[in-house]
């Protein structure tokens, strides 16, 4: 356990698969006390994007946890094969953290896919989802998807990347200078390995629980059809909140109304817990 000068405790969980295997260690950024919340990032990004919101919901009563993925500051381990090894991240960290009762999961973009993984395969672990950026339904239109590949390109000169975080992540008149740094393009391609190998009709329901989404409306790598989609699959467990004015990096775009919509979802999973 390691202080910093912001109130954030880093806590250092290990854990692993098998006896024998490399063992998995996960950097958690953790702050405030209370009911757990475990946040999970974007493709190829880590917990400092949770700076902002999580230390909004620790001043709101809420005990945040921000995972670094694999990879990323101390977080290390063996490759995973599938979705259902950072599920198992995420359940490592909710049983260190809150022994006693599951977490509500908020998942960013890939972390989204992620959040629903866990609660697919350890349902014991997650008492509810909050999806930021929700993609796996709706096809990512071409020139979009270009520009999300672009961003993990280290050839690119500085001027190209900005151009292609700015075309894949911000909404128009939005500054993506924000998001100049922050990118682990090996992380990325591990996280896309995995995706590829872990069929969605496993994962993409989310098990039975609740889900409370936060969709932005300019977002081109997650178009709001993609919340539409699972509300009409799911009408009795989602419930949609749009977001104007900001696209899919949605938590530097709109911070203040991110924090105003996740605290509702969270009054509203926390209500209807069994």
């Amino acid at each position: 356990m390691k202080h910093d000068d912001h109130g954030v405790i880093r806590e250092q969980i290990q854990y692993s698969h098998e006896e024998g295997s490399e063992p998995v260690s996960l950097e958690v950024l953790v702050r405030g006390q209370g009911p757990l919340v475990v946040l999970i990032a974007s493709l190829g990004r880590g917990a400092e994007d949770f700076d902002d919101l999580g230390g909004r919901l620790a001043q709101a009563g809420y005990r945040t946890a921000a995972i670094n993925p694999r990879g990323v500051g101390r977080s290390s381990g063996p490759p995973a094969r599938t979705l259902a090894d950072y599920a198992a991240d995420v359940a490592h960290v909710v049983r260190a953290l809150s022994a006693d009762a599951p977490a509500i999961l908020v998942g960013h973009a890939f972390g989204n896919r992620v959040s629903r993984a866990t609660a697919a395969f350890a349902p014991e672990s997650v008492s509810g989802l909050i999806l930021l950026a929700c993609g796996g339904q709706a096809p990512i239109p071409p020139h979009a998807a270009k520009a999300l590949g672009d961003v993990f390109d280290e050839a690119l000169s500085p001027e190209d990347h900005i151009k292609a975080v700015e075309t894949a992540f911000f909404a128009p008149g939005n500054d993506p200078e924000v998001w100049r740094e922050g990118w682990f393009p090996a992380v990325a391609q591990a996280q896309q390995l995995a995706l590829r190998a872990s069929p969605q009709a496993a994962w993409s329901g989310a098990g039975e629980v609740d889900i409370f989404i936060v969709q932005a409306v300019d977002d081109v790598i997650a178009p709001p059809a993609n919340a539409e989609a699972l509300q009409s699959a799911y009408p009795d467990r989602v419930t949609v909140a749009m977001l104007p004015k900001a696209g899919h990096a949605m938590l530097p775009e709109q911070p203040d109304r991110i924090a105003e919509l996740v605290l509702q979802g969270l009054s509203r999973l926390v209500l209807r817990k069994p």
